[in-house]
């Protein structure tokens, strides 16, 4: 274990085997802190970590009702999302995160570009990319997901500039399948790679791929639940035109994934963020002036055990900490490497006492309830 956090922590309740619960407060310079914190050991074999999530990229739901419905004994809220539109007027938000996502394995979507996040601003050297994960060997890590993919036609290769995401690149070609969910796709073709506030692009259009052929077009992107085995495929602007030139029966094969940039070991979940804490030492460049209430993960002793970390948003500590502070207090757990989650009103910690139902809210949420969120870590007893 690492050194014991300032402020005096409580004694730790047993939520599971290897999984643990605390909370204690954290000086901070703009004020006191209160910290909650779950600490997974996963060389226990009956427990895993595993990616929350409402079972639709765009789509958004409480902690609590996604950790309830998949049984999980802890979890904490996840990457940061476009939660508002108010900058393209008419244009439905879509409540999807900005980084990629992996649930069981199975790749649910890729990263918008950098210009585009909703989050606050990103720290040197780091991008939407970013992402903390586990393993298929049952250790967690950071790394940094790219998507590949591409788009055959009998004309030749299309690249693939997005999946399942809110934004994509200007003059590129999208694909987004069931796991997206029946949210508005108008979205992925506004603002630019630099500028998340720019217009929405007028040269669009829309490509339906199901059973390997064409099988429907239009010149906006649409809505509505895609059908398992289709593709829809989205162009904006050189992607658009591309597009036009696909008829209706023309086969089409599309495929992508997510190529990871230090670790060969396939990733069982992964989702979005940044990196405050890398080998022991923070990151370059962190704030230290901005103070929020927040979220992270630390990760310590190879990867095998990790700290779901929340502050406490009720008054008395609601000034929180800043990022350069959070990096301290994860380190002072024991964290070698640690990455940042969205926060102020979407920090949300919650635990299963064993032998009771429904988990509960350990920290209190900033706004004063629960704020419906995209994703989140989850910790699971395995059988």
């Amino acid at each position: 274990m690492g050194a014991a956090p300032a402020g005096g922590a409580q004694s730790s309740i047993a939520l599971a085997p290897g999984v643990t619960y605390r909370q204690y407060d954290i000086p901070g310079a703009h004020g006191p802190a209160h910290a909650h914190v779950v600490t997974v050991d996963l060389r226990n074999s009956h427990v895993r970590l595993g990616l929350l999530y409402p079972q639709a990229v765009a789509a958004r739901e409480p902690v609590s009702r996604l950790a309830d419905a998949e049984g999980a004994v802890a979890g904490v809220n996840g990457d940061f999302f476009d939660i508002t539109e108010t900058q393209h007027p008419g244009v439905e938000a879509t409540g999807s995160t900005d980084g990629p996502a992996i649930a069981h394995g199975h790749v649910l979507k890729a990263a918008v570009p950098d210009g585009q996040r909703f989050g606050p601003a990103l720290p040197p050297g780091t991008s939407t990319r970013d992402v903390i994960g586990v393993g298929v060997d049952r250790r967690a890590r950071l790394d940094a997901m790219a998507l590949t993919g591409s788009v055959r036609t009998p004309a030749g290769r299309l690249p693939l500039g997005g999946l399942n995401q809110y934004a994509l690149p200007v003059d590129s070609i999208g694909a987004f399948t069931s796991d997206w969910g029946g949210v508005s796709r108008v979205r992925a073709t506004c603002g630019t790679d630099t500028d998340r506030a720019a217009p929405c692009s007028t040269d669009t259009y829309e490509v339906t791929v199901r059973g390997g052929r064409v099988v429907a077009a239009s010149d906006t992107p649409g809505s509505g639940v895609i059908a398992a085995g289709s593709t829809v495929l989205v162009g904006r602007e050189a992607g658009a035109r591309r597009l036009r030139k696909l008829f209706e029966g023309e086969p089409v094969r599309v495929t992508h994934g997510l190529v990871a940039a230090r670790s060969r070991i396939p990733y069982s979940f992964a989702l979005g963020g940044y990196p405050v804490l890398r080998g022991g030492e923070p990151l370059s460049g962190l704030d230290d002036t901005t103070a929020a209430v927040r979220t992270a993960v630390g990760i310590a002793d190879g990867g095998k055990r990790v700290f779901l970390f929340a502050l406490d948003g009720a008054p008395a500590y609601r000034k929180g900490l800043t990022i350069a502070e959070v990096a301290a207090a994860m380190r002072s757990l024991g964290s070698v490497d640690a990455f940042s989650l969205d926060g102020g009103g979407s920090s949300t910690l919650v635990t299963r006492a064993p032998g009771t139902g429904a988990v509960t809210v350990r920290n209190h949420p900033s706004g004063g309830v629960e704020r419906p969120v995209p994703d989140g870590v989850g910790v699971f007893r395995r059988p």
